[in-house]
């Protein structure tokens, strides 16, 4: 079974590669996001393995649909770019990796609260140059702080708990909370009014649903205590870029975490170090000294890796011989019940 692999990077190919050594799979390897235009490069192919910036949309899907492609198996959580709608009408199956590591997204919160609280990424560029002075390097204790936890999910519980072993009261809010999950661990669920007020640290864990899209926006920050921490390792349209641009430019915000943007796309997962960056917002947030921006890296730890391998070759050769997919992950599912 040939599959075209999209946007594919070194470190997503050895582990497919190594997933699918003892399957049929025979992958063809692309630089390329896919899209309508790009979708020539799956001529040949029976499946096309996409990631979160490929565009599946109908005009893509329909293209795919001549070319004899029946499968789209996205190799993470997020399936934003993909029409489910006109894949269903075009009978086409799409699965995706619902959860690879959970541990891997919540320490990655963890590890960027530490280092924007503590100032460790300024600290580490003094020292290489020789400067040894603590001026303007003070933090706080996380210790007796709260943190608020916007969706308790796999991963938000996981961040949760950890914080929890810091000392910290978590409060938490999900419109499908798990109390009984919540009483193990000592969080205490409340409203998202309470959580914005109250909190020194808010880390999100939510996806991007209609409802979500902006969660953080003006109002939501000017609820914020000064000198709050916020922290997105989900989907860069949960916060209003513009409105968090203009809450840091007022010093209310102590400071902004961030391995997700809003307009990613395109600059992300890429090279520009020898471009000029044409997007105007993510240019202001990187003036920012109390700004931490990695791109979109919380997931990349070896287990996730191989996990999100391991999902992605199951469900290919299910499809292409006519077996169920893996639990949880279609998408849609063309083949009778």
């Amino acid at each position: 079974m040939r599959t075209t692999v999209f946007d594919a990077k070194p470190y997503d190919r050895e582990p497919l590669l190594h997933a699918a050594a003892e399957t049929g799979i025979d992958w063809r390897f692309m630089d390329c996001r896919l899209s309508a235009e790009t979708s020539a490069a799956a001529t040949g192919a029976q499946a096309v393995c996409i990631f979160v910036n490929d565009h599946a949309d109908r005009p893509c899907l329909e293209a795919l649909k001549k070319l004899g492609v029946k499968h789209v198996a996205l190799r993470c959580a997020g399936f934003n770019g993909v029409d489910l709608v006109a894949a269903k009408e075009l009978g086409l199956a799409v699965t995706r990796v619902p959860a690879y590591s959970p541990y891997a997204v919540a320490e990655h919160a963890v590890a960027l609260l530490l280092a924007l609280n503590r100032k460790i990424p300024r600290a580490n560029n003094r020292v290489h140059d020789l400067n040894f002075s603590l001026n303007g390097l003070v933090g706080f204790d996380l210790h007796g702080k709260t943190a608020g936890i916007v969706g308790t999910g796999k991963i938000g519980r996981i961040t949760a708990q950890i914080l929890r072993g810091f000392g910290m009261r978590v409060l938490a809010y999900d419109p499908f909370p798990s109390p009984d999950w919540a009483a193990e661990h000592g969080v205490e669920y409340a409203d998202p009014r309470e959580v914005a007020c109250e909190c020194e640290v808010i880390s999100l864990h939510t996806p991007l649903t209609p409802e979500t899209h902006h969660i953080i926006r003006r109002e939501t920050l000017e609820l914020m205590k000064p000198g709050t921490i916020l922290v997105n390792v989900s989907r860069g349209a949960l916060i209003d870029t513009r409105a968090l641009i203009e809450a840091l430019k007022t010093g209310r915000l102590g400071g902004v975490a961030l391995d997700v943007y809003e307009e990613e796309e395109g600059v992300f997962f890429e090279d520009l170090s020898g471009q000029i960056l044409q997007d105007d917002d993510l240019a202001r947030l990187l003036t920012f000294p109390n700004v931490l921006i990695t791109a979109h890296q919380a997931f990349l730890t070896k287990e996730a890796l191989a996990e999100i391998a391991r999902v992605t070759v199951a469900n290919l050769t299910a499809g292409a011989e006519g077996r169920p997919f893996l639990p949880d992950t279609a998408l849609v599912d063309p083949s009778p019940p």
